[in-house]
């Protein structure tokens, strides 16, 4: 099969799935497309890498659709965590039938709606065009904000309604900052179909006009930063989080801002290029830092379980956009990592939320006693989970956070690291009480000891060993295709 062709697959794949089940009521034909369709897009993936490390970028539609390494590891976590949280959500919906929070009935609108948000993330990942990557991302909201508003209750409207608004009005930012660069590139190539291209626009990045350049770059970074969840344009992602089913909240934090951070990694990449480093890893730096500094706060003081991991997710998409403010080589390639690390660990956590849920009947940590009693499996992997979030060896986001401070101190940030760590002393000890208090306390009577069905766990395990991966060693694949990635965004 072609390399032009597997990008087309990639894309049909969960097109043709969302309109399956849209149209099919039944239960087992909607369970069999999920796994079927979530598998295939991993497979896929999986030959493009062997493209993209052997024979370098491929594109198609003209160079429209574009995928290099950088964009590859958007698109692996995509795959990987489209598929376990699809089978994921598989037990947990059926969960949801057998207490009568859901009807049968409402399984081909969630499947639907998922494999739609996944053809949305897989669009903006793949876009090379930057009016499609913005329209995709504008996409995203709206095929997730149905999935943040799928139990219909009060707050889930309101944060369904909450996240659109916010992230409409920031993604109206990014525009004006495309429109802005889009510009400046057709002076300078004269071609309409070239100057929409980022890879060609990237090619005249040292004679883009500078001063406009710093003004879309501001507006990119409002816009899709709104999208990363970065401060201050945070205040949609708490609500949007907690309110969806755990698969679905899984997938917008490890999965979803990730596609705003790429989109605004790849014009950092440009801006830097065209008039220096300084200008955006300052912007970065200090959105980065506030980001970390205030998320650790209040996930100190947070009782909703989601509600905190949802701060989390604030907390570290400022340690990624920390990292490229630190910038160079080592800060870089720092973010990067914790990018991956950051997608495993809360697929990991949101996953063990819902689990929780589930078995309690309540987000509210005070009511969340003795969980390592009651449901054994589940306790060790909400441990884990926690303990990673905290920054804790031997899992994967103590690498990356490790990295992080080395590459800061390295470039002389001495009391700004001092504060990171401050912070980042403040998220581990808020994990720690999570976890003496909620999974080690004593449980409260009337609660069935007993863990929840198999494939609500084993895509949970999965998600473990993964993370217990990364933080014993990067594999050589990813190795390579970071090492490129940091390549790609400093020119060489």
């Amino acid at each position: 099969m072609s390399q032009e062709l597997l990008l087309l697959v990639i894309l049909t794949i969960p097109l043709v799935a969302a309109l399956a089940s849209f149209t099919f009521r039944l239960r087992r034909p909607l369970e069999f497309i999920q796994v079927a369709a979530t598998a295939g897009i991993l497979l896929v993936a999986s030959l493009l890498i062997k493209e993209v490390l052997v024979a370098g970028p491929v594109s198609a539609l003209g160079g429209n659709l574009y995928l290099d390494e950088l964009s590859f590891i958007v698109l692996m976590i995509i795959g990987g965590l489209g598929f376990i949280l699809g089978v994921y959500s598989i037990g947990y919906l059926g969960y949801d039938i057998n207490k009568g929070e859901i009807k049968p009935s409402d399984l081909g609108l969630y499947y639907g709606l998922y494999h739609l948000f996944l053809f949305t993330m897989l669009l903006t990942v793949l876009s090379n065009n930057v009016f499609i990557m913005w329209a995709a991302v504008e996409a995203t909201t709206l095929a997730s904000a149905f999935l943040v508003g799928f139990y219909r209750h009060r707050s889930s409207a309101e944060g369904a309604w909450k996240y659109v608004l916010i992230c409409s009005a920031g993604i109206a930012f990014a525009l004006f900052g495309t429109v802005l660069i889009f510009a400046n590139a057709y002076q300078l190539i004269g071609q309409v179909h070239e100057a929409v291209l980022w890879t060609e626009v990237l090619k005249v990045a040292g004679e883009l006009d500078p001063v406009a350049l710093k003004i879309a770059f501001v507006f990119i970074l409002i816009g899709f930063g709104t999208k990363t969840g970065l401060m201050p344009m945070h205040t949609w992602l708490p609500d949007a989080h907690s309110e969806a089913p755990s698969p679905a909240s899984a997938l917008l934090s490890g999965v979803l801002l990730n596609c705003g951070l790429l989109l605004v990694i790849r014009y950092y990449a440009l801006t830097g290029q065209a008039i220096g480093f300084d200008f955006p890893r300052t912007l970065l730096l200090f959105l980065g830092l506030a980001s970390v500094v205030i998320a650790a706060f209040f996930i100190l003081v947070q009782k909703d379980l989601k509600r905190m991991l949802a701060y989390s997710s604030i907390e570290n998409m400022g340690i990624i956009a920390f990292g490229l403010g630190i910038g160079g080589p080592a800060g870089i390639m720092a973010a990067l990592i914790h990018t991956v690390n950051h997608s495993a660990t809360k697929a990991l956590m949101f996953g063990a939320a819902g689990n929780i849920v589930h078995k309690f009947g309540t987000r509210n940590t005070d009511k969340i006693k003795g969980v390592l009693k009651i449901a054994p499996v589940t306790g060790v992997l909400l441990i884990a989970g926690a303990l990673s979030l905290g920054g804790s060896p031997p899992f994967a986001i103590f690498v990356s956070e490790f990295l992080t401070v080395a590459a800061a101190l390295k470039e002389g940030y001495l009391v700004v690291t001092i504060i990171f760590l401050a912070a980042l002393a403040v998220v581990f000890g808020a994990m720690l009480n999570f976890i003496v208090k909620s999974v080690f306390g004593a449980p409260l009577e009337g609660k069935e000891k007993g863990d929840l069905n198999l494939l609500m766990l084993a895509p949970l395990v999965a998600l473990l060993i993964i993370v217990l991966t990364l933080g014993i060693g990067i594999p050589e694949f990813l190795n390579q295709l970071l090492e490129r990635s940091v390549e790609i965004i400093l020119g060489g």
